[in-house]
């Protein structure tokens, strides 16, 4: 099978055809009080031993993305894994803002609750460039940061992507569109190099989820607002002014990119890099995206050495 080339989702087999320890994780039920998202419950699973690691899943996944990589990441880490709102089984705040700085805030406060500031942080897609708002909002907050190919600057495809979730009724539009066939629409767009990697067990984790309203509009403010033009425009000026005063990034930075992706295009870390000068930048042949589903080990290989610096 080429890279990337979706089978049948009648062909998904029942199961994913490599094992993995997600569902024995330690599993706790969190109640923060946050200023962006009030009173919220977050999923958060642990795993492993060691310093702390947090691992932040991106858009349309959730804490089950970090699958493959659980015991490879937990023998030298004790790995703390939450479920953003509206993902997962963490609450649906579909009332609340989805924006960055939320996020940030989010972040913030689950590190202070859990006691780990300053521990280190990998976030994958939409949660790396979280990640980084928050390192930028809270210099104290991780102590190296791990970014695998997230978006984060504002190109062709966001910026109209932007403009057409500022529709009216786009929102309710979506969000009955992603309930139709949750599973099928997951499976459609979630892109692996190894499509074999996917099971139905997959598209339940993620397509049960996009079957309840709230989480559908959850989403569709999630590529609104955590995604949104304006706000990777803002950051992208951050980043610039940092730069141009010789300013370091705040804490250490890894960016982790695949050389093909139809996701996130990959000159998306090339630009990341410029911006970031101090940063250090590895480029990862095939393999997707979702690298830590893809090649597993070769992803712990590239960012341990980086992660294990401060340990």
């Amino acid at each position: 099978m080429k890279p990337f080339t979706q089978g049948s989702f009648a062909e998904l087999p029942l199961e994913p055809r490599r094992a993995h320890s997600y569902f024995d994780m330690e599993v706790r039920e969190l109640q923060l009080e946050t200023s962006a998202f009030g009173n919220v419950r977050l999923h958060v699973r642990f795993a492993g031993k060691g310093p702390p690691l947090l691992l932040v899943h991106g858009l349309m996944t959730s804490s089950y993305s970090f699958r493959y990589v659980l015991e490879l990441l937990g023998a030298h880490f004790r790995l703390i894994v939450p479920d953003l709102p509206g993902a997962g089984r963490s609450e649906r705040v579909p009332q609340r803002e989805h924006t960055p700085r939320a996020f940030a805030n989010l972040l913030s406060t689950l590190v202070d609750a859990l006691a780990i500031r300053g521990c280190a942080a990998l976030g994958n897609s939409m949660g790396g460039y979280l990640c980084m708002h928050a390192a930028l909002q809270d210099e104290t907050l991780f102590g190296r940061l791990v970014n695998l190919h997230s978006p984060g600057l504002a190109d062709a495809r966001m910026k109209a992507l932007s403009i057409a979730l500022s529709l009216p009724g786009i929102e309710a539009v979506l969000a009955r569109a992603f309930g139709l066939s949750p599973k099928r629409f997951v499976h459609k767009n979630v892109h692996y190099y190894d499509e074999s990697l996917k099971s139905l067990e997959e598209a339940e984790e993620y397509g049960s989820v996009l079957a309840d309203p709230a989480c559908a509009v959850c989403l569709v403010r999630y590529l609104r607002e955590a995604l949104g033009a304006g706000d990777m425009r803002l950051f992208e000026q951050q980043l610039q002014e940092r730069r141009d005063r010789a300013q370091a990034f705040p804490v250490p930075l890894l960016l982790v990119y695949a050389d093909k992706d139809p996701m996130v295009p990959p000159a998306i870390g090339d630009r990341l890099k410029a911006l970031c000068p101090d940063s250090t930048f590895v480029k990862l042949a095939d393999t997707s995206h979702f690298a830590h589903v893809d090649t597993p080990e070769r992803l712990v290989n590239a960012v341990l050495p980086f992660l294990r610096r401060d340990a």
